[in-house]
């Protein structure tokens, strides 16, 4: 079942926080919010993969947009 998550309050915690991989985190992906925590964001880059694809409300497994 999907997990319904704010898209709004995601983008916003995705720009201010990404490397902290708060975003990943309030999607349900734990595993790879860590991973991101530990590696600052994978360096920026996978910070800013992760806001692309949340802006563009990417089709994430598990996750609807509200």
């Amino acid at each position: 079942m999907a997990r319904k998550v704010d898209w709004t309050l995601t983008l916003i915690m995705s720009v201010v926080f990404g490397s902290l991989g708060v975003d990943r985190f309030i999607m349900g992906k734990i595993g790879t919010g860590l991973l991101k925590l530990v590696t600052f964001g994978g360096f920026g880059i996978w910070w800013l993969v992760d806001v692309i694809l949340v802006a563009t409300k990417y089709n994430f497994k598990d996750v609807k947009w509200t």
